[in-house]
C-alpha cells in the first residue's frame, strides 16, 4: 500500500501541541482559581465587564456565547458573591445592565496575579521577547489576519 503525496505540508503539526499546552494551563488555572470562588467562566465575564465597563445581560451572553439561561446562572454566581451587580436599564426598563462591583475587580485583580504566576510556571522555558512573541502569533491566528505581529519588544 501506498501512501498519498502530500504538498506542501509543513514539517510540524501544532493542534497537539497547542491542545495539550492549553490543557496544562487550564488545570493549574482552576486550581489558582478555586480558593478565589472563580471558575475561568467567571474569570471571563468578570473580564469582559472591566473591560467594556458594563453590558446589558443579552450582550454579555453574545459575546460570550453563552444561552439565557446559562447567563443567568453565571451572573446569579457572581452577583451572589457581590462581584457584578445588575440593574435595569434606565433606556429600556425590559433590560438589565450588567456591571463590575469594587468587590469584583478587586477579586479579579487577585485571579490575574494569581494567573500570572501559572503562566510563568507553564511558560518558564520562554524568554520574555519569546512569550511576547507567542502571544503576538496566537492573537494573529485567532484573528486570521495577515497583520504584521507588533509587540513592546518590536520598539
Amino acid at each position: 500500500m501506498t501512501s498519498l503525496p502530500v504538498a506542501n505540508q509543513p514539517v510540524h503539526r501544532s493542534g497537539a501541541l497547542l491542545d495539550h499546552l492549553a490543557r496544562r494551563v487550564r488545570l493549574r488555572s482552576e486550581t489558582v482559581l478555586a480558593p478565589l470562588g472563580l471558575r475561568p467562566r467567571h474569570l471571563i465575564a468578570l473580564t469582559v465587564l472591566r473591560e467594556s465597563a458594563g453590558s446589558t445581560q443579552q450582550a454579555l451572553a453574545a459575546t460570550l456565547e453563552m444561552d439565557g439561561t446559562n447567563i443567568v446562572g453565571l451572573l446569579n454566581d457572581l452577583e451572589a458573591e457581590n462581584l457584578v451587580a445588575r440593574r435595569r436599564s434606565p433606556e429600556d426598563r425590559r433590560r438589565h445592565v450588567v456591571e463590575l462591583t469594587d468587590a469584583g475587580a478587586k477579586r479579579l485583580a487577585k485571579a490575574e496575579f494569581a494567573l500570572a504566576a501559572v503562566e510563568d510556571e507553564v511558560l518558564g522555558a520562554l524568554s520574555e521577547a519569546q512569550r511576547e512573541e507567542l502571544y503576538c502569533l496566537l492573537q494573529k491566528a485567532l484573528a486570521g489576519s495577515d497583520a504584521r505581529c507588533t509587540t513592546a519588544l518590536d520598539d
